[in-house]
């Protein structure tokens, strides 16, 4: 089964998207994609409740935008230097334990939005991840136990300003936490969707030159150990995300590094969790502004 979302910022509606492509308004099944949707066994009651309306449920016109594929969760939880070919672009070791760092939920944005470079930004970079969305509250729960507290995947970008990043002292939460740097979607894949999510193609381009083209087979830390991981610090409640890292190609790495201006095109695919394209736009042109 495949999440989304739709509609205006503020006035998003929850959806599925069938197999040929078309998507499907299920608000009347009552319920967004969130803490609560998901914390009640939402997956298994959404799935029984298509059994009988599904064909009357009615389509979402293509000009619709698309939302995030989950409602803001309680927290976006990041994985950094998690690819073998990232650590060794950037000169660094491998790291001994999962370095951990989070994004602002108000970052969090539809996949197809723009991108808003912060006021006098020269350094903002894109990173294409692998999302996980948990599907039940946990704590200290064992890697053999913890594929169980997974509701599925989605293409997520990290978008990142390197210079708040690193050039302003303290937590990378700085450089990671703008409005619309965490575009995801453009759906949510239930786990059966996705069997093996070690072996996903990954890649993102910049005006069309592709920029990372990688495979989830590099990571460091995999998923159960990941989720285990990070729960044996803070609890994981039902739809938070944790993106799970980046492949080599970010602008960071190229020397002399590249980064992000105004009119350039982001594009970025995973196996099986689709496309989503952001234009990036000056601060000061973004619209209302």
């Amino acid at each position: 089964m495949k999440l989304i979302r739709f509609g205006p910022v503020g006035d998003e509606r929850a959806g599925i998207l069938d197999a040929d492509g078309a998507r499907r308004d299920t608000s009347a099944f009552g319920e967004d994609w969130d803490e609560e949707f998901f914390g009640s066994d939402g997956l298994s009651r959404l799935t029984q409740w298509l059994e009988e309306h599904h064909a009357a449920l009615p389509r979402v016109a293509d000009d619709v935008r698309w939302a995030s594929c989950v409602a803001r969760p309680s927290k976006i939880v990041c994985i950094g230097l998690n690819y073998r070919d990232h650590a060794r672009e950037t000169g660094g070791a491998i790291p001994v334990e999962p370095i951990i760092f989070a994004k602002s939920t108000s970052s969090l944005v539809g996949p197809f939005d723009d991108l808003w470079l912060p006021p006098g930004s020269t350094k903002t970079d894109w990173e294409v991840e692998l999302a996980v969305v948990i599907s039940r509250r946990t704590s200290l729960v064992a890697e053999a136990d913890a594929m169980n507290y997974v509701a599925g995947y989605a293409l997520h970008n990290d978008y990142s300003e390197r210079a708040f990043q690193l050039e302003h002292h303290g937590q990378w939460f700085k450089g990671k936490s703008w409005d619309t740097f965490a575009p995801l979607g453009p759906w949510l894949a239930t786990c059966d969707e996705i069997p093996d999510p070690h072996s996903l193609k990954l890649w993102l381009t910049v005006n069309g030159e592709r920029m990372q083209d990688s495979s989830t087979a590099e990571m460091i830390y995999g998923v159960p150990f990941l989720v285990s991981y990070i729960s044996q610090f803070m609890t994981l409640l039902p739809g938070d995300v944790i993106s799970t890292g980046t492949p080599a190609g970010v602008g960071l790495g190229f020397k002399p590094p590249r980064y992000l201006v105004p009119g350039d095109v982001i594009e970025l695919a995973i196996d099986g969790l689709g496309t989503s394209q952001q234009r990036a736009v000056a601060w000061e042109a973004r619209p209302g502004a």
